[in-house]
């Protein structure tokens, strides 16, 4: 006879998903109400008006997108760009590329901007390419999940928008864990992830369209190329109030503990959010550098919550990773792209960032490193 499935606990301190707490967990299993049902449309109401204020946006067209983040990077892509316009892509990482990827595949032509791993965007890479390139937009990752690394966005939104263009934002990694100001840096859109900061299950992305970029998809000469993702059908479901247009079956179990998440992020406080990851990355960082463990990334652009530090030469990572898993129940990532086989990616996001976690991992690979 097939068993129930039994799924082993683990302490999540990888790129992602982080640890849930605990009422997130018991929210998905409340009873199930239909997507249409009154009080779920509350629930879907409550989210936007949550997510504005962690977002810090007073966007209209703020929701959760039925898909993880990858979904909703297609979603922002593919209702901005039609076949023959322009889209500067800056790339540091594996999401950047996946970005320009996307670009492609909408038929716009492509701008890449390629910067070493490791290091953000800076105006100085931007800035060459739209003096001589007018985009329809430019697109960038806040946090990029494969290195680490923190681009400050002030600074480019500022040259995109003297361009004439819309500034397309990556926040999976960094909603709730460092500041995402969408409004004050004049984000045209931008999309998230429930599993990182959120510390909400997978499968949902928390997404924001401002007016400037709903205008530019009214204005489309051509129907969008996703069904699914086209806002011009979606917003009346997922901004319709009381009178929403059906669209699709909403996953409900999901949204309803991705609103316990957004609830418990209101109630700790964003500083307060903040700060607690900037305190336990400063814990674990010196407890890393005291087992002789070196960060990729330079202090000033290094995210506290997703940490990549070198493995130790003579050391192979992928079997400490695999010990940490097996005997201690420890799940941290290996390096992707030029730094697989030679880092590791240390979470400590949301649920995952607390002083306890960090012991955990650092008495093991303390055993494990000796």
């Amino acid at each position: 006879m097939l068993a129930p499935f039994d799924p082993p606990l683990r302490a999540l301190m990888g790129p992602g998903p982080s640890d849930a707490p605990p009422s997130v967990l018991r929210a998905m299993s409340a009873p199930l109400i239909g997507h249409l049902d009154p009080r779920f449309i509350d629930a879907m109401n409550e989210v936007r008006t949550m997510l504005q204020q962690i977002l810090r946006t007073t966007n209209e067209v703020t929701f959760a997108l039925s898909a993880p983040g990858s979904g909703g990077m297609e979603l922002c892509l593919v209702n901005l760009l039609e076949p023959g316009d322009e889209a500067v892509v800056c790339v540091n990482g594996v999401f950047g590329g996946r970005m320009a990827d996307i670009v492609e595949r909408c038929g716009a032509r492509l701008h890449r901007i390629d910067v070493p791993w490791g290091r953000p965007v800076l105006p100085d890479d931007l800035a060459p390419v739209l003096a001589r390139v007018r985009p329809k937009l430019v697109a960038v990752v806040h946090a990029e999940t494969s290195t680490g690394v923190r681009t400050p966005l002030e600074p480019l939104s500022e040259l995109t928008h003297a361009a004439g263009a819309l500034f397309v934002v990556d926040a999976v990694t960094s909603l709730a864990g460092i500041d995402v100001r969408v409004d004050d840096w004049r984000i045209d859109a931008l999309y998230s992830g429930s599993q990182k900061c959120l510390s909400a299950p997978p499968g949902l992305s928390p997404v924001t369209i401002g007016p400037a970029a709903m205008e530019a998809v009214r204005r489309r000469r051509t129907k969008v190329q996703s069904w699914f993702l086209d806002l011009t059908l979606l917003a009346g479901y997922v901004t319709g109030g009381a009178g929403r247009i059906y669209h699709h079956t909403a996953p409900v179990a999901a949204l309803l503990a991705l609103h316990e998440a957004l609830r418990l992020v209101l109630v700790e406080g964003l500083e307060a959010r903040f700060e607690r990851h900037r305190r336990v990355h400063e814990y674990l960082r010196e407890g890393l550098e005291a087992l002789g463990l070196r960060f990729v990334v330079e202090p000033a652009y290094r995210l506290p919550h997703l940490n990549l530090v070198w493995a130790p030469e003579g050391v192979n990572e992928a079997a400490i990773r695999r010990e940490l898993l097996d005997t201690y129940g420890i799940e941290i990532g290996g390096g992707l792209g030029e730094f697989a086989g030679k880092a590791w990616r240390i979470g400590i996001m949301g649920g995952s960032c607390t002083l306890g976690h960090v012991d955990r991992l650092l008495a093991a690979l303390r055993r494990l490193l000796r």
